[in-house]
């Protein structure tokens, strides 16, 4: 076996160390959407809750691997996002900005980190109220929690990506919602954040992706956005984009002072995961970054809008295929929900029944539990998962 074939080995779940990095990442990440849903109160401002949110990652991975030789990269993956009510997605304003949360406002908290490269991502949707979530709020965070649990269920050796995207829209049409176009869920590698397998949130003429089989010790980002709308999401102002991802593939000369000092600054502090323009000069930023989008040297990560009015919830978790079974390493307890529907489906209920575990012959040694680590929660083949996060309303 050749050193790059021995390297590349060494880089997947077969590798212990490496379960250990996306472990420490993900348990980073679910305190640092625990930190943000804290600070979420009427008339915080939503800059300084995201500022809060990628600083404490950045404070938490700096804490690790400080006296190890090789220089390890860590940080944030995904800036913080707090995207509001019709708000689909990627809203993390620059400094300026002064949108303030309101009472019975619906968050959608999107963000990432990781460890040399490793790198573990959540999403979760919190409505700024006390008591039960009702209604068709409810009924929207159900079908993307219920949507969650069953992708969970599906995404395993020897199943397909066409399988995971029929069942979650037929869990979103059971709760009368629609899944939101053009939301992927891709599989992760080091220091890759959208690897080339991809499971469509919907599948339609416009949007295809290969058809591909999920294998063991392969990692996922799963990534489920649904509304009470139309589920079309509209970009209204491109302004709004404030992230943006380094395209490695791309080269230009720019042209302008300004464009050069800024990508000579993106190329040196981001030069593969998605970053925020909060973190660059921003009035420099604000000229600069145009010409190297226009020439396709970043790719934006634009903020998207549903019709007012309309309810959007996001789910996001990050799975790990391991040999014994399927590893959610990212996530955060829901609110109580009283959604109108309950699922009656044959077919959900069954794939909802599915253990998340697979029972070796001979019964295998058991993994002594490490601290942060809830993947043994949904073991049991009953349903008891949907207890846990939406208040047991998806099987009554």
């Amino acid at each position: 076996m050749s050193d790059d074939e021995r390297e590349e080995k060494e880089l997947d779940l077969s590798s212990p160390e490496v379960v250990t990095k996306y472990k420490s990442a993900a348990e980073i990440a679910n305190k640092a959407l625990q930190l943000v849903v804290s600070e979420c109160k009427p008339k915080a401002k939503v800059v300084d809750i995201c500022e809060k949110g990628d600083a404490f990652i950045r404070e938490q991975t700096g804490n690790m691997y400080k006296n190890v030789k090789r220089k390890i990269e860590r940080g944030v993956a995904f800036p913080t996002c707090i995207s509001v009510n019709n708000t689909i997605c990627h809203f993390s304003p620059l400094a300026s900005d002064e949108t303030v949360l309101e009472e019975g406002d619906m968050l959608k908290i999107d963000l990432g980190c990781h460890i040399d490269g490793f790198i573990a991502v959540v999403a979760h949707t919190h409505v700024l109220k006390e008591g039960a979530v009702t209604g068709r709020a409810a009924d929207v965070l159900a079908a993307v929690n219920t949507a969650a649990e069953v992708a969970l269920r599906l995404v395993r050796p020897g199943r397909k990506n066409k399988d995971v995207t029929e069942a979650i829209q037929k869990v979103a049409t059971a709760y009368d919602c629609k899944i939101v176009e053009g939301v992927l869920s891709h599989q992760m590698k080091q220091f890759v954040i959208d690897g080339n397998k991809v499971v469509l949130s919907v599948s339609n003429p416009e949007t295809r992706v290969d058809d591909a089989e999920f294998e063991e010790n392969e990692v996922y980002a799963i990534d489920i956005v649904a509304s009470t709308g139309e589920g079309k999401p509209k970009l209204l102002d491109e302004k709004q984009t404030t992230i943006y991802k380094r395209a490695v593939d791309k080269n230009y000369h720019l042209k302008m002072k300004t464009s050069r000092f800024i990508f000579s600054e993106i190329s040196q502090r981001f030069p593969i995961m998605p970053f925020t323009a909060r973190a660059l000069e921003e009035k420099r930023a604000r000229l600069g970054l145009v010409e190297c989008v226009n020439h396709e040297l970043l790719q934006p990560y634009p903020v998207l809008h549903e019709k007012p009015g309309d309810y959007v919830a996001h789910i996001k978790f990050t799975v790990l295929l391991m040999p014994n079974g399927s590893d959610r390493i990212t996530s955060h307890p829901l609110q109580e929900l009283q959604p109108t529907k309950t699922i009656d489906d044959p077919e959900i209920k069954a794939w909802l029944s599915l253990g998340t575990k697979t029972k070796k012959k001979g019964g295998g040694k058991k993994k002594k539990g490490k601290k942060g680590d809830t993947a043994d929660e949904s073991a049991e083949p009953e349903p008891e998962p949907m207890e846990t996060t939406n208040g047991a309303t998806a099987q009554e």
